[in-house]
């Protein structure tokens, strides 16, 4: 497989997101750190486009499945919310993208686009607001192993 096809699959992991994808593509693939900055983005950005919409139906789906699977969910939601409510009430937009655009674990497009869907902010919105934090951290995260990899390599 091609190492762009690579980097944008490798990007749309949720856990992985950009934080583990950009250096993989500069480092691994040998990659143009501005080419792997934009497919990273573009991966990343690509599940977000359906879970914003399916996140209700997901959530619906799961809770009916079983018990341990609706405990799973409950805690997500709780998570998500005490984490996030006190930010977005206080700062607004710029609490979810700063979400997404802090390269930090549990941080980032999946778990913005789940606090979107908690707070009910509008499809197109969300979107927007988690495109411009996966902007910023993809940005963080290139001139970060860009920095790393002039140091040791």
């Amino acid at each position: 497989m091609w190492p762009e096809l690579k980097t944008i699959f490798l990007a749309m992991a949720p856990i992985n997101e950009l934080r583990g994808t950009i250096p993989v593509a500069i480092i691994a693939y040998n990659l143009d750190p501005l080419k792997a900055f934009f497919l990273a983005c573009l991966g990343n950005i690509l599940p977000i486009l359906f879970l914003l919409f399916f996140w209700k139906h997901i959530f619906r789906f799961g809770a009916q499945q079983s018990g341990l699977i609706k405990n799973f969910l409950d805690w997500i939601l709780q998570r998500t919310r005490k984490r996030f409510y006190k930010n977005y009430s206080l700062y607004g937009d710029l609490a979810l993208i700063l979400l997404v655009a802090i390269p930090l674990p549990f941080t980032g497009a999946w778990t913005g686009s789940l606090a979107a869907f908690l707070f009910g902010i509008p499809y197109a919105r969300a979107l927007g607001l988690i495109t411009i934090g996966v902007l910023i951290s993809g940005a963080v995260v290139t001139f970060l192993t860009l920095g790393i990899s002039l140091s040791f390599f």
